[in-house]
């Protein structure tokens, strides 16, 4: 189950990357916190955490991406304080 686990994380790691120069480029920025029970943990950074736009750049861009390259991804959330 761990070594599945971990390449669904490079995966999801991957795409987040994919997606980062984006955001950056509008003064923010992601970075995966952990993936549990199909559910990705990300904590969005920089002009992101304080955007009006958060949750359409959330759910329409980052999870419809990360969904459409790994399937076992069935939702993504934002997290504010440190996960365990």
């Amino acid at each position: 189950m761990k070594e599945k686990n971990d390449k669904i994380e490079k995966k999801i790691i991957e795409v987040i990357d994919t997606l980062r120069p984006y955001l950056i480029n509008d003064g923010g920025d992601l970075e995966f916190v952990k993936f549990e029970d199909g559910i990705v943990y990300i904590r969005m950074m920089g002009a992101c955490a304080d955007c009006m736009m958060m949750d359409v750049t959330l759910k329409d861009g980052i999870e419809f991406a990360i969904k459409e390259e790994v399937s076992e991804v069935i939702e993504v959330r934002n997290v504010i304080e440190d996960v365990e």
